[in-house]
């Protein structure tokens, strides 16, 4: 790939960019395992959907960053196996460098591949697919076609999540949204934007999500205290767009 990975760093804050200002991730120098970006908290919202403490044992992330996911899940997840499918083999190598990248070859597997490509010729299934993958130009690709989003359900267990980060530039979200829809029986929903215009869809199979937002916001709490990640913005802007018709999250 034709595009420079640079590095920066301002008041504590280190990002990953690829030959533009645009972030492609980042990591508090003096706090490596907290999600500094609003997108990559909004992700891990995905931990509350299901009520189970074996959740999720078996995770794949395609795109790497600057592990930001990565390493929110090892850190807290002890018992998760880790699959992270990154295209770019220097995206990786800037990870272990400059972001921390754990060592870790029992529970944390780095493949260097197409993640189209994998989902396809590889078989296992997972409790939670995390998809955050873009090039230089914050272009998805393959990762945001109609025949990878089947992929991703047929590569989920029963009651399995899918996360994608669905980076509403010019065209926005919409035909992404409809396009994870068609491959989810229209099991999916699409997060409030973040401030900076990253919008998270969610998608599940098996037994429907119906989680009161009094009950969601008790998990909320209890996730905060055991990782310090909080999500009670993320609540609030639910609450404010009104994407739960009366007061539940269904998904």
């Amino acid at each position: 790939m034709s595009f420079s990975i640079d590095i920066c760093e301002k008041a504590g804050v280190r990002t990953l960019h690829f030959g533009s200002d645009w972030i492609q991730g980042a990591m508090r120098i003096g706090r490596p395992w907290h999600l500094e970006l609003d997108y990559t908290r909004e992700m891990m919202s995905s931990l509350l959907l299901r009520d189970d403490a074996r959740f999720p044992r078996k995770v794949l992330l395609i795109g790497l960053g600057a592990a930001s996911l990565t390493k929110f899940l090892y850190r807290y997840y002890p018992l998760a196996k880790l699959t992270v499918v990154e295209i770019e083999p220097r995206v990786v190598a800037a990870a272990r460098q400059f972001f921390k990248l754990p060592e870790d070859p029992l529970r944390l597997n780095i493949v260097i591949a197409d993640g189209s490509e994998y989902i396809v010729e590889h078989d296992k299934t997972y409790d939670l697919i995390l998809v955050d993958g873009y090039d230089a130009d914050a272009r998805p690709g393959e990762l945001d076609m109609l025949p990878f989003y089947q992929m991703c359900r047929t590569r989920l267990n029963n009651n399995g999540i899918l996360a994608v980060n669905l980076l509403g530039r010019s065209r926005g979200h919409q035909a992404s949204l409809e396009r994870i829809k068609t491959s989810f029986d229209e099991r999916a929903l699409a997060f409030p934007s973040c401030d900076k215009g990253n919008v998270i869809a969610m998608a599940t199979t098996g037994e429907k999500i119906r989680i009161p937002l009094d009950e969601l916001k008790v998990q909320i709490l209890k996730l905060k205290e055991n990782t310090g990640l909080n999500l009670l913005p993320t609540l609030a802007r639910l609450e404010q767009a009104k994407s739960c018709p009366g007061g539940i999250l269904t998904i």
